[in-house]
């Protein structure tokens, strides 16, 4: 499975299969997504503001405690006439 990232989310909401960097100190350690996302003992498609849960990263298993975890979507937006 990998190694789980017990986490609070603070802000926003985090979902399944959403991208996501993991900030050590200041530095980007990795920009991916998230594989797994869990409450408890059930998968979970999102977990919103003032929740604890448990996340695994796509390929990665260095997750140390302190680091910082930003999940975040792009969009592609029309450009409007100016």
């Amino acid at each position: 499975m990998g190694t789980i990232a017990g986490s609070y989310v603070t802000e926003g909401k985090v979902t399944r299969g959403a991208k996501v960097r993991l900030v050590r100190d200041g530095t980007i350690i990795y920009d991916g997504e998230i594989a797994s996302l869990r409450r408890f003992n059930d998968d979970v498609r999102e977990v919103a503001s003032g929740f604890e849960c448990g996340i695994v990263l796509k390929d990665f298993q260095d997750v140390k405690e302190g680091d910082e975890l930003e999940a975040y979507a792009t969009r592609k937006v029309e450009r409007g006439l100016a």
